[in-house]
């Protein structure tokens, strides 16, 4: 399996942006589907955005659509999730996870490997 580790997470004021970042280690990173996942507190976790191994493909929650953006670069072996026009609505612990399926699939249950987290605090 692939290790990995989120970073960039912080507090923010509303309409800020932030670029989270997930370097992985441990397996063949290119081969992967990555996603990310976010937990707010008191609810469950919840998709955020997955892309393809390559990473032509992406898909979104539509709760982030147009404001979030997922790529990666397979050379440095790390997926990002650049946020803008955060809301307070986005405050959560924020997730990334690799898969070996399709990017469409975006069951948590299709993640096998899982970051720790990183926190995502959005003032109003």
């Amino acid at each position: 399996q692939v290790q990995l580790v989120e970073s960039g997470g912080g507090l923010v004021q509303a309409g800020a942006s932030l670029r989270l970042s997930c370097a992985a280690s441990g397996h063949t990173f290119s081969i992967y589907t990555m996603g990310w996942f976010r937990q707010a507190p008191g609810k469950e976790r919840e998709f955020v955005a997955t892309i393809s191994w390559s990473g032509a493909n992406t898909y979104y929650a539509d709760s982030v659509k147009g404001r979030f953006t997922v790529s990666r670069d397979n050379a440095k072996n790390t997926v990002y999730l650049h946020m803008n026009s955060l809301k307070p609505e986005d405050t959560a612990v924020y997730y990334c996870a690799a898969s070996r399926t399709f990017p469409t699939m975006t069951s948590e249950s299709n993640f096998g490997s899982w970051g720790q987290g990183t926190q995502v605090t959005v003032s109003s």
